[in-house]
């Protein structure tokens, strides 16, 4: 059994109350009688400590390994309310409708584009046919397609900036799935006389390239040219022809009706 120091024996008239019997007697915890004022007392509170620190130590590491191998119950509370509440806020399904009128809005953005164009659009996307023609039919009503407007443009923007003729802009418009109605009203705006200024154009720039080669590779580049680009063998025949003449090549070898 351990007793409580008695202060009385501190504190008796012999002994005194100086600061050394004060300072012995204040042990904050409670030991064994022989403890208390002699050799090994020292020795024995360090080895106490020293089990103390050991069972801490102890106690910490095994209670780790038990945190480790323990489920973590809030843990998976946590993420289940998580992903509910990811699913909670995930988007319900567009309309077909909505769906079409976006991607529509978005191909037409900067650029106009055919209604085939855009059709094969929304095919490629899955929206259904009848949610697609509702939407393409309501953009022609008001004006956001309109393929004769669209062919008209490209016979402008075709011809001026690439130099194409008629036959090479039909073959394109049909690419993009205009009407044949459509594309024959938009190439007719260009006319013979203007296609053939361009041709003439097409082969000036083009001559001075050619400088220095022999006649017939000269005559097979610039051929090509203008027939790449969609003109009539009759029509390049007579500024081929008139070209090279300009430049005092003999062209007496070109029939009327071809090279």
């Amino acid at each position: 059994m351990t007793r409580r120091t008695d202060w009385a024996e501190y504190t008796d008239g012999s002994a005194g109350t100086s600061d050394d019997a004060y300072g012995a007697a204040a042990a904050p915890y409670e030991t064994e009688p022989s403890a208390v004022g002699s050799p090994d007392a020292g020795e024995a509170r360090r080895d106490d400590g020293e089990a103390r620190r050991e069972g801490g130590r102890a106690r910490g590491r095994s209670g780790g390994r038990r945190r480790r191998g323990r489920p973590e119950p809030l843990a998976e509370e946590d993420g289940g309310a998580a992903s509910s509440s990811r699913a909670e806020q995930a988007e319900p399904p567009r309309d077909p409708v909505e769906q079409a009128r976006a991607i529509c809005l978005r191909l037409l953005t900067g650029t106009p584009r055919t209604r085939s164009q855009l059709a094969d659009a929304l095919r490629k996307r899955e929206i259904p046919d009848e949610a697609a023609e509702e939407v393409l039919s309501r953009f022609e009503e008001v004006g956001l397609i309109d393929d004769s407007a669209f062919a008209q443009a490209w016979v402008e923007s075709r011809h001026h900036g690439r130099g194409l003729a008629r036959r090479a802009l039909a073959r394109e418009l049909r690419t993009k799935g205009v009407d044949n109605t459509l594309i024959d009203a938009a190439v007719s705006r260009l006319d013979s006389e203007q296609e053939e200024e361009t041709a003439r154009e097409l082969v000036a720039r083009k001559l001075r390239a050619t400088r220095g080669l022999d006649r017939d590779k000269r005559l097979r580049r610039l051929a090509g040219m203008l027939a790449r680009k969609g003109y009539p063998e009759g029509m390049a025949l007579r500024v081929v022809r008139q070209a090279l003449e300009d430049e005092g090549e003999d062209t007496e070898f070109l029939g009327e009706d071809g090279f």
